[in-house]
């Protein structure tokens, strides 16, 4: 009965302990506007990529309307004296791309996309970097060896250029330049991890783990992987805008495997012949571009100071 009290209170006090962290983390992201306005903004534009085949039919995007293509909804303010005025009767707040779409419809469409394939890449490049980089850092000699020399030969090229060279190889699809862009992500959380699991296992509980018997697997699985996270769960929302970035930048470039793909790269780049006569095209798309990126490299700063400890003195 005492065993079944003291693990009882136990599981309460850890739960206490719990519930104590989340609150203290919510004060924090409060105390910071920067980070609270970043967390808004990433719930907005994850609650758009959620709801984007809703709030707009993905089959606009193959609508292709010529007799509106560049146009203006407003002769009130206009970019330029060249932009056609959008026919009446029509909803075009942000005008038309060279297609006659909606560009407002089309960033909702491309939204998804982004995020999508931003998540991916992190999460791929998450998993095989924790994989490859404990074991490396646990294990030590000539496979840890040989695991930073790789991760030198892929650090060592610009990691643009590198999926620029596997996107021109390998043939413009969505897999191939989402592959292109893992390829160049991955080798950061190899070093991170490794760094991380490095540092841990000289410590004492390791010591002390070690000398119960526990096998190593377990302490690595366990313990020393859930006190290395922190560092890179920072890294990984950080790194959600640097995705969307590289990913838009390939799309610029003319590795759309499509000219019709609504995707925020794609889009910028229909009207990079057009800055003077149709200049909403490069800056709507590029924009949000921008504000994705800053949005998710605030709410990573915010998780950096939360999960600091010399905030939590």
């Amino acid at each position: 009965m005492t065993v079944q009290t003291t693990v009882s209170d136990t599981r309460e006090s850890e739960t206490k302990a719990r519930i104590a962290e989340l609150k203290y983390a919510i004060y924090l992201t409060r105390q910071n506007p920067l980070v609270l306005a970043g967390s808004i903004l990433v719930i907005f534009f994850v609650f758009i990529g959620l709801t984007a085949t809703l709030l707009v039919s993905p089959d606009t995007a193959s609508q292709l309307v010529f007799t509106q293509s560049y146009c203006w909804p407003s002769s009130i303010f206009s970019w330029t004296a060249l932009a056609a005025v959008c026919p009446a009767g029509t909803f075009l707040p942000l005008g038309t791309d060279g297609f006659g779409r909606s560009v407002l419809d089309m960033i909702v469409l491309a939204i998804p996309l982004d995020l999508s394939i931003a998540f991916v890449i992190v999460a791929i490049a998450t998993a095989f970097g924790l994989v490859v980089g404990s074991i490396a850092g646990w294990i030590g000699g000539k496979f840890d060896e040989l695991i930073l020399r790789i991760t030198d030969i892929f650090l060592a090229f610009p990691g643009l250029v590198l999926a620029l060279v596997f996107a021109a190889l390998f043939g413009r699809t969505i897999q191939t330049l989402t592959i292109a862009v893992l390829l160049v992500w991955w080798p950061t959380y190899v070093r991170l991890a490794r760094g991380q699991v490095l540092v841990e296992k000289e410590k004492t509980y390791v010591e002390a783990l070690k000398a119960l018997g526990v096998h190593p697997s377990r302490i690595v699985l366990f313990h020393v992987i859930p006190n290395s996270i922190y560092p890179i769960i920072v890294q990984m929302s950080l790194d959600i805008g640097g995705v969307i970035l590289t990913f838009s930048a390939l799309m610029f470039l003319g590795f759309s495997p499509s000219p019709v793909l609504p995707e925020l790269g794609n889009l910028a780049s229909d009207g990079i012949g057009h800055v003077f006569t149709a200049p909403w095209l490069i800056v709507f798309p590029g924009l949000t571009i921008l504000v994705i990126a800053l949005a998710f490299n605030l709410v990573g700063d915010g998780i950096r100071d939360i999960l600091d400890p010399r905030l939590r003195r």
